[in-house]
């Protein structure tokens, strides 16, 4: 299949190793700066048959892929997304899908209408850690859901605000939830049923002057089935990035994933098991080299045979929606001062911008 990446900086390379791990055809690397381009094409070691593009639009008619990912900063996903869905493409979009509901709904209506498949690239639902979880709570192991917690303790110093103008900021960005926390806000809400109702959110910019949104964030979420999710996420955390957890507690059992990017069991506890399982679980994961992981090669694959079969992603435009909507109602309780109701009937970052 033929395969072009759009936005070649800091997670391109998941991208293209992903892309080369599951025998893709890439035909073109784009960029802005044709320096990154070229920069990533030799580091992998590609043909020289691998156009290198500034203008996405030129490579879309010029090169006609299959598939293309899109990896540039957070306020352009959706406009082109939605182009390369309207030339055929099948599209997997880097977090967050969009900064806004109504850009989100585009891209869903136009990957129906064009009848093409569209993943959000939240990799982290692929880590066998989290894959051990989510068979727990599928098979019941925990029994009622009754609440689950969420622990975002990374740190960004003003080195990385100021290596993009676009960071931080409300029209192309938005703060730490949305930016770094975004992974487990999503998996926290898929693993208590997605159906949050209710959320109560705190943001303060404690360390960054610099930029315009939040660099620490909590949240408390109330869900249809009366379970409830707290989330906690700073980009303060003093001495580098320190860990990723998710902690689920029902009434039959306990588990808690860690590592730096939830990619290690914890704690595992369950009335059906025993000492020896938990002994046996405990520590099994993997030791990625950084807070992206090891999920972009699994992410690519689920999406190629989701192309294949004709089926849904793993990870949907929708899903890629629910995660948009949670933090844009942290954001509107914040703001606010009070609970939010869920679904939100529309929102985005530049409401914030004042």
């Amino acid at each position: 299949m033929r395969y072009a990446l759009i936005g070649c900086g800091r997670v391109s390379p998941n991208h293209v190793a992903a892309a080369v791990d599951n025998g893709l055809e890439i035909v073109a690397l784009c960029d802005l700066d044709a320096e990154k381009a070229k920069a990533l094409k030799a580091r992998y070691d590609l043909p020289d048959s691998v156009r290198i593009c500034t203008d996405y639009r030129e490579m879309l008619r010029d090169c006609r892929p299959e598939l293309v990912a899109v990896a540039t900063y957070s306020g352009t996903h959706a406009d082109i997304a939605v182009d390369c869905i309207e030339a055929g493409c099948h599209v997997i979009i880097e977090k967050p899908i969009a900064l806004s509901l109504a850009d989100a709904d585009r891209i869903m209506e136009a990957e129906k209408r064009m009848g093409v498949k569209v993943s959000a690239n939240h990799q982290n639902r692929f880590n066998a850690a989290v894959q051990q979880m989510r068979s727990a709570v599928r098979t019941g192991r925990f029994g009622k859901l009754l609440y689950g917690t969420t622990a975002i303790r990374w740190q960004r110093g003003d080195d990385y605000y100021q290596s993009a103008d676009w960071r931080g900021t409300w029209a192309q960005d938005g703060g730490t939830l949305m930016n770094q926390c975004i992974h487990a806000i999503d998996l926290l809400r898929w693993m208590l049923g997605n159906d949050a109702v209710e959320v109560t959110g705190v943001t303060a910019n404690a360390m960054h002057p610099s930029i315009e949104a939040e660099d620490m964030g909590f949240a408390l979420l109330r869900f249809q089935n009366g379970s409830v999710g707290m989330i906690e996420g700073s980009v303060n955390t003093f001495g580098g990035d320190w860990e990723e957890t998710l902690t689920l507690f029902g009434e039959k059992g306990r588990a808690k994933l860690g590592g730096k990017c939830v990619n290690v069991v914890e704690e595992w506890h369950f009335a059906d098991g025993d000492d020896a399982e938990s002994r046996a679980v405990v520590g099994c994961g993997e030791d990625p080299p950084n807070v992206y992981g090891f999920g972009h090669k699994s992410l690519y694959a689920d999406m190629l045979e989701a192309i294949r079969d004709d089926r849904k992603p793993y990870v949907s435009s929708a899903a890629g929606r629910r995660a948009l909507e949670t933090v844009l109602a942290i954001y509107r309780s914040a703001a606010d001062g009070k609970p939010v109701s869920l679904p939100l009937a529309g929102g985005s970052t530049l409401d914030f911008k004042e």
